[in-house]
């Protein structure tokens, strides 16, 4: 079982909500038996089934830092081939997106993605998708037409990619986006499409935050 997580309002800027203990405890309790339940990307994965979409609700979890278990493990090409893995991005935030080229929510959301992107400039966060079905022109094709700077490991040949992300956290929806913190362990997911950039900004600005 995969670590109690809180449960969050998808919020533009806004403190996460903190509300009475009884209430924090039923909602911990929730996340943590959805933890529970099979995770049906990942079930994919194992199976070498690349389809890759199950349509999430654009929920946001995030989870206590004592709670995150595990740093993810990762290593793999981008479009352009070049290798890069978990080893490149030690010490600062890394925001990860779960998409493919035909998948109508990955489409919608990208220049929200793009936008968070260089909000960050300069800062120690970076970004990396995942796509989990397209050859590397294709990956390319969709970052050049919707405006996508940052690189995306193509992850349709190699399932390690995939799994080594869906054994450390449940990826139940394409597309899906984490927040890594700075020792590489998940501290955030969205879950569905992102629906504005301040929601992603938000999280990561705090975990960007934390000592």
């Amino acid at each position: 079982m995969v670590p109690a997580e809180r449960l969050s309002p998808a919020r533009a800027g806004r403190p996460a909500w903190r509300g009475a203990a009884s209430v924090l405890a039923i909602a911990a309790l929730a996340a943590g038996l959805a933890a529970c339940s099979a995770d049906p990307l990942a079930e994919q994965y194992r199976a070498g089934d690349s389809k890759g979409f199950i349509a999430g609700d654009s929920r946001v979890v995030e989870i206590a830092p004592d709670d995150r278990g595990e740093p993810v493990a990762f290593s793999g090409a981008t479009e352009t081939g070049e290798t890069v893995g978990s080893d490149d991005y030690a010490g600062g935030v890394l925001v990860v997106n779960f998409w493919y080229a035909a998948c109508g929510p990955c489409r919608a959301e990208a220049p929200e993605l793009e936008e968070a992107f260089a909000t960050f400039e300069g800062q120690d966060v970076a970004f990396l998708g995942v796509n989990t079905s397209d050859s590397p022109d294709a990956a390319a094709a969709f970052a050049d037409t919707y405006g996508v700077t940052y690189p995306s490991l193509i992850a349709a040949d190699d399932g390690a990619i995939k799994l080594s992300f869906a054994q450390r956290t449940p990826i139940n929806a394409t597309p899906t986006t984490l927040v890594l913190d700075k020792e590489g362990r998940v501290a955030a997911r969205i879950i569905g499409q992102l629906m504005d950039a301040s929601i992603l900004e938000t999280l990561v600005r705090e975990t960007l935050e934390e000592s």
